[in-house]
């Protein structure tokens, strides 16, 4: 058994998939459809991540969210923030080595710095 895909409910349906195809390189496996579509590593690496539109914003935060892994995380966190993300007021305890974004439809991620070694 192994994960098929991550799934993601968003209110900006457009602006999420399309933020997240730039973000990650991830392509469309088919045209969206009535509100729906998985996205895949371009190269076949890692999870798809499936988006299923919602016709209104989230009552509460998830506890589940993506967490991006990056040997450059300064440079990734702007590229994502010039995307569409938003960075999040997030009280950061001393020496952590994340930063926490929101994408366009206001699920949180985070962006972690790990080197390349570690991943």
């Amino acid at each position: 058994m192994k994960i098929g895909a991550i799934v993601i409910h968003c209110h900006e349906f457009d602006r999420t998939v399309a933020f997240w195809q730039a973000a990650l390189n991830y392509v469309p496996r088919e045209p969206a459809k009535d509100g729906w579509v998985v996205l895949r590593d371009s190269h076949g690496n890692g999870p798809n991540l499936s988006f299923q539109a919602r016709d209104r914003t989230p009552r509460g935060r998830s506890w589940v969210h993506l967490d991006l892994y990056t040997a450059n995380q300064q440079a990734d966190v702007g590229r994502l923030v010039s995307l569409g993300a938003t960075r999040y007021p997030w009280r950061y305890r001393p020496g952590a080595d994340f930063v926490v974004l929101e994408d366009p439809g206001g699920n949180l991620f985070c962006v972690v710095a790990k080197p390349e070694g570690q991943r």
